[in-house]
């Protein structure tokens, strides 16, 4: 085990992009193989290459900008997933109660209530006024 530590060391090791380029390729290849399809499995073989590139890169500094680079991507790809989320789960949930309306200036989203029947709207961003039926 002296010799693998030994070749271990200054190695760049494991990353979340080296994770995530580990989770491509298994997800490739089985959907490959479930499609029977070997070319798709054939390519699930790149990123896993790319992964053990990395693993064993001695070039500690393009290894960490690389990985910043994915975690700052990764980052607001899931925040802007969790937001457009809980905004069609509000939606859902207010239905009955509420009617969505964009504004025709600044695009904003609005919530008015149901059953008012037809009202002036005022955007609270750009002060834009309109007419809608609730």
């Amino acid at each position: 085990m002296d010799w693998l530590r030994t070749f271990m060391r200054e190695r760049y090791g494991i990353d979340r992009l080296s994770i995530f380029l580990i989770i491509l390729s298994i997800a490739l290849n089985s959907i490959g193989n479930l499609l029977k399809m070997p070319i798709l499995g054939l390519i699930g073989y790149i990123p896993l290459g790319i992964s053990i590139y990395r693993i064993l890169s001695k070039n500690t500094t393009r290894r960490k900008i690389e990985n910043y680079k994915f975690v700052m991507f990764m980052d607001s790809f899931t925040a802007w997933f969790k937001k457009t989320t809980d905004n069609i789960i509000m939606r859902i949930k207010d239905a009955k109660t509420h009617k969505y309306f964009s504004c025709p200036t600044c695009k904003a989203q609005l919530r008015v209530p149901k059953g008012k029947g037809t009202i002036v709207i005022t955007c609270p961003k750009c002060r834009t006024e309109f007419k809608r039926k609730t």
